[in-house]
This record gives structure tokens, C-alpha cells and sequence, in this order.
């Protein structure tokens, strides 16, 4: 069965470009991304990968770790990793888990069989302090993934984590905020006193609650 949100996130252990890690170990109280590739060596990856690498200090700042998966073997991660470097101007400095014998990929339902038997399709989770799935996508092998959504989900994410709203259509950091339906009228003139502003009863919108 296909993990869904608010699943635990499956535990593993596994070899990497940077040793052998726990997930759960790796992932401390910090919260984490999981990405699945199809194959090193493939054109579509290798712009995924560097791409992570140059939004290093992008993930730093939301306390976000990152895994790579693909499902080829250890030596060849270290080769790829130096072309990554290379043509996509970066430093890879995140585990790429070396998945041969598939079992995180199967844990994590990477591998879709319609469309692949063998290679894994892009997936991405992410993955809460708690351990638990908070968003999923998936990709096609012939679709690289967008990184700035990635970004802006996490912050959503850990946003509406902590406080009672919600992010509406094309919400970027910074942005006024939906108060979500649970908190009443009343109560969110109290708990928001930046403003609330009430379009209907159940569309009211705030300022983003936990800027200065």
C-alpha cells in the first residue's frame, strides 16, 4: 500500500554517498526531504541533484534535511556526483542512498510499475519532526521536479504547523494567510492582531502571523 499523508515514515537503514545512515537517526529533530531518481547518469537527475545542492543554505534555514534515492550501486553515486559537480556548477554534499537491492524504494512505494518495473519515478516526501508524511509528489521520469514549489510547500508546511491558518492559491512566504474555519470570527480578531479581514464568514484573511 502507498504511504499517505500523515503516515509514520518508514524507518531504514542504508549505505550513502556520505556512510551508512539511520533515516530517523539522520533526521534528528530537523525535518526532511526523500527524492527518488531514476538512474545516475541520466540528464533529468543530474539537473535535480545540483539543483538541491545550490539550494543548500535554502534548506538550512527551514532546518530541512535532504536524501537522495536511486537504485544504483555506491560506486557509481561517487562517479556521478563528481559530473553533478561539475556541470551544474554545485557542491553535492547531501546522501544519495545506494537502493540495489530496492528496499527503500519499496518501502516507499517508488517504484511504479506501469510505468517502470525496474527504475524508480520521481518521488518526493516530506517528512515532519514527528516522523510523519506531510506532502508527497510524483513525477515522471521525463519531468524534473520544481524546486522553488518545494520550498514554498515547506514553508506552508511549517507555517500552518504552528499556527491556526492556511495558505491560499500561489502563497508565497510573506503573504496575507487564510484563517482556517475551526477558529471563529471572535477568536481570530484576538489571536491575529495584525487584523483580520472577512470576506465571508469562511474566507478571512491575516497577515502571516509569525513575521516581526
Amino acid at each position: 500500500m502507498s504511504l499517505r499523508l500523515g503516515d509514520a515514515a518508514p524507518n531504514f537503514k542504508a549505505v550513502t554517498t556520505e556512510g551508512e545512515i539511520d533515516f530517523y537517526e539522520y533526521l534528528g529533530n530537523s525535518w526532511g526531504i526523500l527524492f527518488s531518481h531514476p538512474a545516475d547518469y541520466t540528464p533529468v537527475c543530474t539537473t535535480e541533484l545540483g539543483k538541491t545542492a545550490l539550494l543548500k543554505n535554502e534548506f538550512e534555514k527551514r532546518n530541512v534535511k535532504v536524501l537522495a534515492v536511486s537504485v544504483d550501486g555506491i560506486e557509481k553515486h561517487h562517479g556521478w556526483k563528481k559530473d553533478i559537480n561539475e556541470t551544474q556548477n554545485c557542491s553535492v554534499e547531501f546522501p544519495i542512498i545506494a537502493d540495489e537491492d530496492r528496499t527503500v524504494a519499496n518501502l516507499y512505494g517508488m517504484i511504479h510499475p506501469n510505468a517502470s518495473e525496474t527504475f524508480t519515478v520521481r518521488s518526493l516526501f516530506v517528512i515532519g519532526p514527528d516522523k510523519k508524511v506531510k506532502l508527497t509528489l510524483t513525477y515522471p521520469a521525463s519531468t524534473g521536479r520544481n524546486f522553488t514549489e518545494v520550498l514554498r510547500v515547506i514553508d506552508s508546511l511549517q507555517l500552518t504547523a504552528n499556527h491556526s491558518v492556511a495558505t491560499p492559491a500561489d502563497w508565497k512566504h510573506g503573504e496575507r494567510v487564510i484563517v482556517v474555519p475551526a477558529v471563529s470570527t471572535e477568536d481570530a480578531i484576538k489571536k491575529f492582531p495584525k487584523g483580520v479581514e472577512v470576506v465571508k464568514p469562511y474566507l478571512r484573511y491575516t497577515p502571516q502571523p509569525n513575521l516581526d
